[in-house]
């Protein structure tokens, strides 16, 4: 098995690169799923249609392993070219031959490579630019560019509109500046696995964030930001940082529960699928009403209603809290993403997973807990935690995405009215994501292309 959290995916998008992150994910997980179906007795591929394997193969994993590792190998060097040498010594490590490029769907390796293959095409066009050749584009392309022209109202430097996405301006300490770009917009027109149209889920718009029609709930939503900043616990803090990568965030609550009910190697892959399928499509959602809304926000807000004035608030990096720092200096505990507001789409990944599970396992039941080491902190290492800290337990999924929702508006990164929106519209997208995936565990699902 290849781990979402592989040191090499950290070396090419930032762990709260959302709609990349779970780009990766979902397409390794959807060979490993398309990988296995032949072997099943009822699942069919969800971008391929490779046949039914006998019996006799199921007795061990060694067939359902082998096409695992090979399906993997095509879809990883279709995402990460530049690391192809290790994904050959990941085949080589296990005596596979990474030059076995059989398509012969008798043998676990043409099985693997055919699958690998079928999710590739299926998604080299899907909306997300992939090759960077949308709009007509020839020469010198940009993978994953935008093409939908998406340009903030507001600048760096400039509020014209309150209520609007304001891009921030970001640095890693080194002494270069970066001005933020809206990290792939067309992500909000991708092809959704489980439905057609985010437009399926309704979702009213952020009334709070209405700097003109609504000052007094503006004001409100970010005075509670600014109470959360002034009050961090270590607690809140690594909650915060734990939830915000999503290269940890995700994978152990349902590796617990394959875990806690003992699930063998299919079921393990069918909620694995499950578990990537599902926040793909709720951030596919999301990013639709991020784009419809353009909401702002806290750090704009902030800056906005206070400037000059002094604030009570965290006061950056082993500061804690502070009584004379200044709006327009105001930063969140975590850093902010480079797009707009409104809604959620970590939450709404959390609510996704969590409802999706819920409907696969016919439980909330979780009962999974986190240690985090003293001083492990990414935002303040070496200070925080000051001890061992445990995150949960969570003895349920929802507490779990409770805490992930909460783990936002701690961070200072999302007002509640985004929190709450992004969990509705996870759980929704969640169900919708288990009926398309049940089909395919079937049997019962249509035939490719209709």
């Amino acid at each position: 098995m290849i781990p979402a959290e592989n040191p090499l995916f950290r070396t090419t998008v930032s762990p709260s690169d959302a709609s990349l992150v779970i780009r990766y994910t979902v397409l390794l997980n959807n060979a490993w799923f398309d990988a296995i179906a032949p072997y099943h007795p009822t699942a069919v591929g969800i971008a391929s249609r490779l046949g039914r394997r006998p019996a006799t193969e199921r007795v061990t994993n060694r067939e359902r392993n082998i096409a695992i590792m090979y399906a993997s190998y095509r879809v990883l060097n279709s995402q990460l070219p530049q690391f192809r040498a290790q994904w050959r010594e990941m085949l080589t490590s296990t005596g596979l031959d990474p030059d076995n490029d059989s398509r012969d769907t008798t043998t676990p390796a043409g099985i693997g490579n055919r699958a690998g293959e079928a999710v590739i095409a299926s998604r080299l066009h899907d909306g997300m630019n992939q090759l960077g050749d949308e709009g007509g584009r020839k020469y010198n392309r940009q993978p994953y560019s935008d093409y939908l022209g998406y340009r903030p109202v507001n600048t760096a430097d400039t509020i014209r509109d309150p209520s609007r996405w304001q891009p921030n301006v970001v640095t890693t300490g080194n002494g270069v500046f970066r001005v933020q770009e809206f990290v792939t917009p067309q992500w909000s027109v991708t092809r959704p696995y489980s439905y057609r149209d985010p437009a399926e889920f309704p979702l009213p718009p952020p009334v709070n964030s209405d700097a003109v029609r609504n000052p007094a709930g503006y004001k409100r939503q970010a005075d509670e930001i600014l109470h959360a900043s002034a009050n961090l616990t270590d607690y809140q803090k690594v909650l915060a940082e734990n939830f915000n990568d999503k290269f940890r965030a995700l994978p152990p609550a349902f590796r617990h529960i394959a875990a806690a009910n003992h699930y063998d190697l299919d079921r393990f892959v069918f909620l694995d699928a499950l578990s990537n399928v599902a926040p793909f499509d709720a951030g596919i959602a999301t990013w639709h009403y991020k784009l419809r809304y353009d909401a702002v926000r806290p750090f704009t807000a902030i800056r906005y209603l206070y400037g000059d004035q002094n604030v009570t608030a965290w006061g950056g990096p082993g500061q804690g809290t502070v009584t004379d720092i200044k709006g327009n200096e105001w930063r969140s505990y975590l850093e902010t993403s480079d797009h707009p507001e409104y809604p959620s789409t970590s939450t709404a990944f959390c609510g996704a997973l969590a409802q999706a599970a819920r409907r696969f396992t016919g439980s909330d039941a979780l009962g999974l807990s986190i240690r985090v080491a003293r001083g492990a902190s990414v935002v303040e290492p070496g200070i925080t935690p000051r001890a061992d800290t445990t995150l949960g337990p969570w003895e349920t999924l929802t507490e779990w995405e409770q805490e992930c929702g909460l783990s936002r508006l701690l961070g200072g990164v999302h007002f509640r009215s985004a929190i709450d929106a992004g969990r509705d519209l996870g759980r929704r997208v969640g169900d919708r994501a288990y009926e398309f995936l049940k089909k395919h565990i079937d049997g019962t699902a249509p035939p490719l292309g209709s």
